[in-house]
């Protein structure tokens, strides 16, 4: 069986990692037996989650897992894509994985309304007289990543103008669609979903979660999504 390494849940959310969200998603498409393991992130390949045990093969980075399960597994999660789809599917993830994930990371971890809503809950396994301390060194590691990547070196102003158009652009090319491209799921739908979710959570606030609000047919996408692979969760909600 294949063992999925996760956070587990948090905010209203399977997982508040995209990434591992977008994992778990494309296990659930492919149908493939899993279970998942919270206990993994201190062993994690690569030092992030999430990544895979399948029988003893270990796979990290989600687009690698993607790519694991349809080289071994002989899973095609593009089945019935024009090229030009396929092509399309592929642009929207890199979109929302390369460029929408860092606006969120910042609204999530650098306004400090959202951080102690939001990640500080991870850091209340640390003692308590030396929390501050790794609250204060592991921002100043995800500040320095949104430098690095460049996004932080915009104004505010600047990054909201980005990531309105792309949740425009998302919500142009979901439409009325049943999944992202179509009536049948593919590929792309396991990242668009976690992405979506995120967005939508109820538990943070900012222009870019603002912008995902107001546009209807996400909120219809997530609920529908939410429905069908985690009929036990309530979307939306905020435990």
């Amino acid at each position: 069986m294949i063992t999925l390494y996760t956070f587990g849940p948090h905010f209203g959310l399977p997982d508040p990692s995209p990434f591992v969200m977008k994992g778990e998603m494309l296990l659930k498409l492919a149908k493939l037996e899993y279970q998942t393991n919270t206990k993994g992130f201190m062993g994690a390949p690569k030092g992030k989650l999430p990544y895979i045990d399948d029988n003893g093969t270990i796979v990290a980075d989600s687009t690698l897992m993607r790519l694991h399960m349809e080289q071994k597994h002989g899973i095609d999660f593009d089945r019935g894509l024009s090229a030009r789809d396929k092509g399309v599917a592929w642009a929207v993830e890199k979109m929302l994985e390369d460029h929408l994930y860092w606006v969120l990371v910042y609204w999530r971890w650098m306004k400090d309304e959202n951080f102690y809503k939001g990640p500080a809950n991870f850091f209340k396994r640390a003692p308590a007289i030396i929390r501050p301390l790794i609250i204060r060194k592991v921002r100043g590691d995800v500040r320095s990543r949104l430098h690095g990547h460049g996004i932080s070196r915009h104004t505010e102003d600047e990054m909201t103008s980005m990531s309105n158009r792309a949740f425009e652009a998302l919500s142009q090319i979901l439409g009325e669609n049943r999944y992202l491209m179509g009536d049948q799921a593919c590929g792309a739908d396991a990242t668009a979903f976690a992405f979506i979710a995120g967005s939508l959570c109820p538990l943070f606030d900012s222009p870019a979660h603002a912008k995902a609000r107001t546009l209807p047919n996400l909120t219809a996408y997530r609920d529908r999504m939410m429905s069908e692979f985690y009929p036990n969760t309530r979307s939306g909600t905020v435990p």
